[in-house]
């Protein structure tokens, strides 16, 4: 096997790892599609909500082609989802194909509900995902910290980081990404896959984008451990009215003056101008912090917020005529959250939702402190 190259963030909190066993398996891991919008109930779109496991996405398009004629092209989703867990999602398809449904059946997937819409959906046509996670081989001293680290993260947020996911099997993807980038070939050969080689440079633009988030989770738990003047010598590059203004506010993940800004959970993009007056809006979840997916068409930061992308970003930026970019959330939020511990079965479970695009995966290491598939 291949050495991982994947960078490792920095976990937010500090507590010790916690014991306790987590399988990716549609019993203990299950993830709900939550539509963007209402469906009208009117139009030439059919919308079909499926409920999958061990079966990606592709794999459930295919297996609907298969029984109703309809090309892949004709199917339309707003999201990916993981082969591995029970997943619910939404597809849409041309409505002429329905009576072709009337008696689907398949081992690995069920048609949960239909309904008809007047368009066909979009990546991204979607509100977020609510989340299940059953851990197991749970100890009551165990319980009590997952417990504890749980309800922290709703209080204070997570770094929301990419998953695994994007970057491989090997952990590769990313420099992977960059050879394209600055070759156009992969492991020294052309590639002509136009999916793959987008897959493969947005895995570099990611990967980039945690290394940012995990010096701004750094910089965000020395701001509250170390003294003023201990932090002059740490970052020079901030001044002392800099350090003195993060230092007072009320939030673990402390804002930069000149940083990208947007509204939460969505709206317009903004700088950081009044620090004190943002870092309170930032306390109420009205805004959050937005990071760099590198590229020439993404909203750019300014000051001493820039100064700190231009060290991570370095590298990126003589190759951002080739690529997009644009912002991500580098802080959101848990809604809908509960628990519950279930001694006699050794039994942890987790319910929580995400905002669209955020991994539950990384909320889990967040939790455990560990690679959760070791």
């Amino acid at each position: 096997m291949q050495e991982a190259t994947t960078f490792k963030p920095l976990y937010a909190l500090t507590h010790a790892p916690i014991e306790a066993y987590f399988s990716k398996n549609s019993d203990d891991f299950v993830v709900r599609e939550i539509p963007l919008y209402e469906f009208s109930g009117d139009g030439e779109h059919l919308i079909v909500e499926i409920s999958k496991k061990d079966m990606t996405t592709s794999d459930a398009l295919h297996a609907l082609s298969e029984v109703t004629g309809a090309k892949m092209r004709d199917f339309g989703y707003a999201g990916l989802k993981d082969k591995q867990g029970m997943t619910t999602q939404f597809i849409s398809m041309p409505r002429k194909f329905e009576s072709a449904l009337a008696n689907f059946s398949h081992e690995k997937m069920k048609i949960l509900n239909l309904n008809v819409h007047k368009n066909k959906l979009r990546i991204g046509h979607l509100k977020g995902n609510s989340f299940f996670i059953r851990l197991k081989k749970v100890l009551p001293s165990s319980a009590k910290k997952l417990e504890q680290a749980f309800v922290s993260i709703d209080k204070i947020g997570y770094a929301n980081y990419f998953g695994y996911q994007r970057f491989g099997k090997f952990g590769d993807n990313a420099i992977t990404g960059l050879e394209l980038l600055k070759n156009g070939t992969i492991n020294g050969k052309k590639s002509k896959n136009v999916k793959l080689n987008d897959f493969l440079i947005s895995a570099y633009q990611s990967d980039l984008f945690n290394r940012y988030l995990s010096k701004r989770v750094e910089i965000s738990r020395f701001v509250s451990d170390f003294s003023l003047n201990e932090l002059g010598e740490i970052y020079k590059k901030f001044s002392k009215n800099d350090l003195k203004a993060m230092k007072a506010q009320e939030s673990f993940f402390k804002l930069l003056p000149g940083e990208v800004l947007g509204h939460y959970p969505f709206g317009k993009l903004f700088l950081c101008e009044n620090l004190d007056q943002e870092a309170q809006r930032f306390v109420k979840r009205d805004i959050t912090s937005l990071g760099l997916i590198v590229g020439a068409k993404a909203y750019e930061a300014s000051g001493v917020a820039k100064e700190l992308e231009d060290e991570i970003f370095a590298e990126a930026f003589s190759l951002t005529s080739k690529i997009a970019g644009s912002r991500r959330f580098n802080w959101a939020y848990l809604e809908n959250t509960s628990y519950k511990y279930n001694e006699e079965n050794a039994h942890f479970s987790l319910n929580f939702t995400l905002q669209k695009g955020s991994y539950a995966t990384v909320v889990l290491e967040e939790i455990l402190h560990k690679n959760i598939f070791e």
